[in-house]
């Protein structure tokens, strides 16, 4: 189903910027390290004390890799399996889990379980297997079907009838990293990835998991809106329940792996753009409903049905059908969420590890919320996963305050930047609110950036933006 708009050059350069990908406000950037141990033990001490306490999503992060890709930015380790570093990074990681364990009470009910790296699938079934009992020991789990448990999997790190024995443990739903077929693609990114296996992990995965997303990216070097269209049909054709097409962010300056290849065969903005709206006319017509930003989903799965009636939520993960959990952090730089706090752990092997055998809590840095950063991340998380806004009702629903102002009040001094997006077709004001069009979809990062407080006020300075990819 072909979009019935174009977005033009003028477009592209007027909103290709700097900008946060929203996976939390405030940003990563804001997090300080006056933040620790202490502040992590009351913030969650006071996530208990609720009458109906959240459930928990943890997210357990693994590091290691056997190989560099060219693109990736995420924390990983590079090493070989079966060796000293890995046995005593896990032995950590078991302690990490202990710890955590005894800061929430009995009544709060793990319902997801991610591991994420790194490769995850680095690791055997009987180790994963073992991380799993470990929670299960410190932690109190909903009982199926009311919990996930997913795994990222590099097709290249599997066998893939593991997949089998990784559901017979426990693992509900998988991500297959994919990121583009092309076999020059694959070669300069350093990710040369056999086709046959990739479906075969697919195939597995289908058969024995609730639901499989593949990820892709847009905006590799080489890349072309025909190649990708090429790749977006093999994987269309494995009946896949998600798809995940990330936006490359090139960050040379902070990414040291992304200098390893020539930034000139990177294609152009408006071919990067060309290549998304691609993805979206044929992932569209294929069936698949545009979740927000980059994620997409058949409608049948809880992921497009979790964006139809409102629970959708944005986080360090993506998108995800977990609205309501305080989120735990285990491993090194993982990151934990609750309503009043962020917290993150140390990116640092070492010092995750000296600080372990100290039986000190990982904490490096993070940042206690105050009710304008609660009010404002609701505001960016309905823009992200809902496309409109509802400005009507009154501040004191979402935080305490003796005021009787109204949303469209309290943004006052942000609504006016709405204006251009409106100009150019982007936003429609309501009578309640604004809601993001079609068109403007392609450039939700923009306008959830018009109401962070840290990028348009005296606090906006060169270090809270640098940290950010290009738009487009």
């Amino acid at each position: 189903m072909k979009q019935s708009f174009e977005i033009g050059q003028d477009l592209i350069e007027k909103y290709n910027c700097l900008a946060p990908r929203y996976t939390s406000y405030p940003t990563a950037p804001q997090f300080n390290s006056k933040f620790g141990a202490a502040e992590y033990r009351e913030h969650s001490a006071l996530s208990n004390s609720g009458l109906v306490p959240k459930n928990l999503s943890i997210y357990l992060h693994i590091p290691f890799c056997l190989s560099l890709c060219n693109f990736c930015g995420c924390n990983k380790i590079i090493t070989q399996r079966d060796n000293r570093k890995v046995n005593h990074y896990l032995d950590r990681l078991m302690q990490e889990i202990a710890m955590r364990g005894k800061l929430f009470n009995d009544d709060r009910l793990v319902s997801q379980i991610h591991f994420g790296g790194g490769t995850p699938t680095f690791l055997g079934v009987s180790q994963l297997a073992e991380i799993l009992d470990e929670v299960a020991s410190q932690f109190h789990l909903s009982r199926p079907p009311n919990i996930d448990i997913s795994i990222e999997i590099d097709p290249r790190s599997i066998d893939p009838s593991d997949i089998d024995k990784l559901a017979e443990i426990g693992f509900s739903r998988f991500s297959i990293g994919v990121q583009d077929f092309s076999p020059d693609v694959q070669k300069v990114i350093n990710r040369e990835q056999p086709l046959k296996t990739t479906l075969e992990c697919i195939r597995r995965a289908r058969s024995v998991g609730k639901s499989v997303n593949v990820d892709l990216i847009t905006g590799l070097p080489l890349q072309t809106p025909e190649s990708f269209a090429a790749t977006l049909q093999q994987v269309i054709d494995t009946g896949v329940s998600r798809i995940a097409a990330y936006s490359f962010a090139y960050m040379p300056e902070r990414i040291k792996a992304q200098r390893l290849f020539d930034k000139n065969l990177l294609p152009a903005p408006e071919v990067r753009l060309e290549i998304v709206r691609t993805t979206r006319e044929i992932l569209s017509a294929a069936g698949y409903q545009h979740i927000g930003m980059d994620h997409y989903a058949l409608p049948a799965d809880s992921l497009a049905k979790a964006h139809l009636n409102g629970t959708l939520q944005r986080n360090f993960q993506g998108y995800t059908t977990h609205k309501d959990t305080d989120l735990i952090g285990i491993g090194i730089s993982a990151i934990s969420k609750f309503e009043t706090a962020y917290a993150q752990n140390s990116s640092s092997l070492s010092t995750y590890n000296e600080m372990i055998d100290d039986r000190l809590l990982p904490i490096a840095r993070g940042l206690s919320l105050n009710d304008d950063d609660r009010l404002r991340a609701m505001l960016i998380q309905q823009i992200m996963c809902r496309d409109h806004v509802d400005l009507s009702a009154r501040v004191d629903r979402y935080i305490e305050t003796s005021g009787q102002l109204s949303m469209h009040q309290y943004f006052a001094r942000e609504l006016p930047g709405l204006q251009r997006f409106v100009d150019d077709q982007l936003v429609f004001l309501t009578d309640t609110g604004f809601e993001v069009t079609a068109k403007g979809r392609y450039f939700t990062r923009q306008i959830a950036a018009i109401f962070d407080r840290y990028l348009n006020s005296d606090l906006a300075n060169d270090k809270n933006v640098l940290p950010f990819s290009r738009t487009i």
